[in-house]
């Protein structure tokens, strides 16, 4: 049951739509959404394939409205990494602006890495990607999500938002700062958001997002961007907090997001006493206006200032073994078609592939790159990760097309037999072309590596 003090605040806010909207959250089931990875899945290729009932999504090129959808995440699509299950409306927010291939992303508040993903998949593997969540346990479901799209080129850290500053220095081409906030634009998805709304949340989100956003100026670098945004409607989270930032912060501005998007959203609210007049620059990303749930975007550039683009501190990687060294480059020379790119490193006591470049922080870092796997007895026992993030160059490839009945044989994780490859070794198992994961040829068997956490029961 929708408080009677919200009802009232969305009355004031939204006039004469008030109705709409109120009808939409009261007798309409959430909408659902997936995004196709392009970093693993050509989309018009995918959808002209897939079995899943999707319908465009007109402000984003890769995602669409997902009509049913009831145990997706049981599906090779999702297992494989082809796509991402999200919310139409937290879609909208990285479409605010043409994230560029190569470009630098700072996620401040990342989990579960839902906007992560889609900057990942923009960047490209030129760009680089922090991923930074203060709760350890959500750190963790970042990893897992990245480890299934085949994330290169990224970083995850468990830090507070105060901490990034002390890291980078004028550093990033995008900050997105998508801020805890009081939720009431889920409460379509949760009625524990409904049980928890009170005006005292309100205020002690907003109180909390401005000191996230604190931590934001030094971190974007001269003609960078900053991306706000929230999945709630209060003024006091959204225009006011940005409104806020802006007056104490003039060295940015705020920017027009790209028009599908702004034709898709409504303005934002140039509230009383308000000290810059075009806020409405700002969207407002309504379920009665859009199919998806409540989002509020922001989208700010540095025009002016700046520091020096800078590291501040020192890589806390360490050199593999000599005996790591040697087991990592016969796996290579024995089951790849080629060698990957990147500096083999190690953090804490993981073998990983770095191919962003970039010093490993020196503490809360959850991954750095691409977990290989360890060493022993000489030889390397490849991670499941090496294989979702580097199958395609793997020389032994099985790949199951749709209808496979071996493919569900494969995610219960038993061996299933092998019809393309001919010879003995670790092989990568594909869906579409894909990778689902790893095994071990044998014999016309394929002996099972999918990891035992992520098998359908």
């Amino acid at each position: 049951m929708l408080s009677e003090k919200f009802r009232t605040r969305m009355k004031e806010l939204l006039g004469e739509e008030y109705d709409a909207f109120i009808s939409e959250i009261e007798n309409r089931d959430a909408v659902r959404g997936v995004r196709v990875n392009t970093l693993k899945a050509d989309v018009n290729s995918f959808f002209r394939k897939s079995s899943l009932d999707l319908s465009p999504i007109p402000y984003t090129s890769d995602g669409f409205i997902l009509k049913g959808g009831d145990g997706i995440g049981n599906t090779p699509e999702h297992h494989s990494g082809m796509i991402y299950v999200q919310d139409p409306g937290a879609m909208a927010t990285a479409n605010a602006l043409d994230i560029k291939e190569g470009y630098k992303v700072l996620d401040m508040c990342a989990a579960p890495g839902g906007k992560s993903g889609q900057a990942a998949a923009k960047i490209g593997e030129r760009g680089f990607l922090f991923s930074n969540e203060y709760v350890p346990k959500r750190a963790k479901i970042i990893v897992s999500n990245f480890e299934r799209l085949g994330i290169k080129n990224a970083i995850v850290t468990s830090l507070d938002t105060s901490e990034l500053p002390k890291l980078f220095s004028g550093f990033f081409d995008l900050v997105i700062a998508d801020v805890p906030c009081s939720g009431e634009g889920m409460f379509r998805k949760s009625s524990e958001a409904i049980s928890e709304w009170s005006e005292e949340n309100v205020s002690a989100s907003a109180k909390r997002q401005r000191e996230i956003l604190k931590n934001a100026p030094a971190l974007v670098k001269l003609g960078g961007y900053l991306l706000y945004s929230t999945c709630t409607y209060s003024l006091e989270e959204n225009e006011m907090t940005v409104d806020s930032f802006l007056k104490e912060n003039p060295d940015f501005a705020l920017v027009p997001v790209n028009e599908k998007l702004r034709a898709a959203t409504s303005d934002g609210i140039v509230f009383s006493g308000a000290y810059l007049q075009n806020l409405n620059l700002c969207r407002r990303f309504y379920p009665h206006k859009s199919l998806g749930e409540g989002q509020f975007i922001a989208l700010m550039q540095r025009v002016s200032g700046g520091e020096d683009e800078r590291i501040l501190y020192k890589d806390s990687s360490k050199a593999p073994t000599k005996e790591e060294a040697q087991a990592v480059k016969k796996f290579f020379l024995e089951n790849l078609t080629s060698e990957p790119w990147g500096k083999l490193i190690k953090v804490g006591e993981n073998l990983v592939l770095s191919s962003h470049g970039i010093p490993i922080p020196p503490r809360s870092v959850f991954s750095a790159g691409v977990l290989l796997g360890t060493v022993e007895k000489g030889r390397l026992i490849p991670s499941h990760q090496f294989f979702s993030s580097y199958g395609e160059l793997f020389a032994r490839r099985e790949n199951l097309e749709c209808g496979d009945e071996r493919i569900y044989k494969y995610l219960h994780g038993e061996e299933i037999p092998t019809r393309e490859i001919t010879s003995n070794g670790y092989c990568v198992v594909t869906y579409c072309g894909a990778s689902l994961g790893g095994g071990k040829a044998s014999l016309g068997r394929i002996k099972n590596h999918y990891p035992k956490g992520l098998r359908i029961k």
